[in-house]
C-alpha cells in the first residue's frame, strides 16, 4: 500500500509538474500576446500622433486659406464701396451737368422769348402808328396843286 501511496503521490506530483509547466507555457504565451499587444499599441499611438500632426497641418493650412479668403473679401468689398461711391458721384455729376445745361438753355429761351415779346409789342405799336397815319391821310382831302 505504501507503494500505491508512493505511486499516487508520484502521479500527483507529476500532474502538478505537468500542470505547472502548462501554466508556464500559458504564462509565456500570454506574455507574448501582451508584448504583441503592447507593440501594436505603440504602433497605433505612433499612427495616431502622425494623424494628429497631419490634422494640425491641414487645420493650419485651412486657417491660412480662410484668412486669405477673408482678406480678399474685405479687399473686394472695399473696392466695391469705392466703385459704388465713384458711380454715385459720376451720376450726380452728370445729372448736375445735364440739369445745368437745361437750366442755361431754359434761361436763354426765356430771354429770347422776352425779346420777341418786346419786338411784338414794338411792331404792334408801329402798326397802330401806321394805321393812324393812314387813317389821317385818308381823312385829309387832297388839295389841288394850284391852291395855296
Amino acid at each position: 500500500m505504501r507503494n500505491q501511496i508512493h505511486k499516487a503521490l508520484l502521479l500527483a506530483m507529476g500532474i502538478a509538474i505537468f500542470l505547472s509547466a502548462g501554466c508556464q507555457e500559458q504564462e509565456l504565451a500570454s506574455e507574448k500576446k501582451g508584448r504583441l499587444v503592447a507593440a501594436e499599441n505603440i504602433q497605433l499611438k505612433k499612427k495616431l500622433e502622425q494623424r494628429d500632426k497631419e490634422i494640425k497641418s491641414i487645420k493650419k493650412q485651412y486657417e491660412k486659406e480662410i484668412k486669405q479668403q477673408k482678406e480678399l473679401l474685405a479687399k473686394y468689398q472695399k473696392q466695391k464701396q469705392t466703385l459704388e461711391k465713384q458711380l454715385q458721384e459720376n451720376v450726380e455729376e452728370k445729372v448736375d451737368d445735364v440739369l445745368s445745361a437745361v437750366v442755361d438753355k431754359n434761361a436763354k429761351v426765356r430771354k429770347e422769348n422776352e425779346g420777341l415779346k418786346s419786338q411784338i409789342e414794338q411792331l404792334k405799336a408801329k402798326v397802330k402808328q401806321l394805321e393812324k397815319e393812314l387813317k389821317e391821310r385818308k381823312e385829309v382831302k387832297p388839295r389841288p396843286l394850284d391852291e395855296p
